[in-house]
């Protein structure tokens, strides 16, 4: 069979063996003592990359909370805050576009005044 690029000779050539090599196949190969310190450095780089980059996620998620509870202190929002901020109406944007009724909310209803049953129409 001939494939393209590869000469008919060259695939034919036989590999002639090294002198002194076994023909068994090698399944592992000792590292030098030089490839065994690289993957130690390696290794001790990406631990101390990956322990370096969780301590900037907490202090910065450490900053941030900082800050929240400093602009939530600076803004009133406490307890007393929430509670009168609740008693005030809703504003439902839906409603003031018109687009929804107006419910009723904490017995608004009684409130309105209602129609007379007496046949104010007539």
């Amino acid at each position: 069979m001939a494939f393209p690029g590869i000469s008919s000779r060259s695939a034919a050539r036989p590999v002639p063996p090294v002198a002194d090599v076994p023909l068994v196949p090698v399944h592992h190969v000792p590292l030098s003592p030089r490839a065994l310190r690289a993957q130690a450095v390696h290794r001790l780089q990406v631990g101390l990359f990956g322990l370096a980059g969780m301590l900037l996620l907490v202090s910065l998620a450490n900053v941030i909370m900082d800050r929240a509870q400093i602009g939530d202190a600076s803004a009133g929002v406490g307890p007393d805050a929430a509670a009168s901020a609740s008693a005030s109406p809703a504003n439902d944007p839906l409603v003031d576009m018109g687009v929804a009724p107006e419910l009723p909310v904490d017995g608004a209803a009684a409130q309105k005044p209602k129609p007379p049953a007496g046949g104010a129409n007539h």
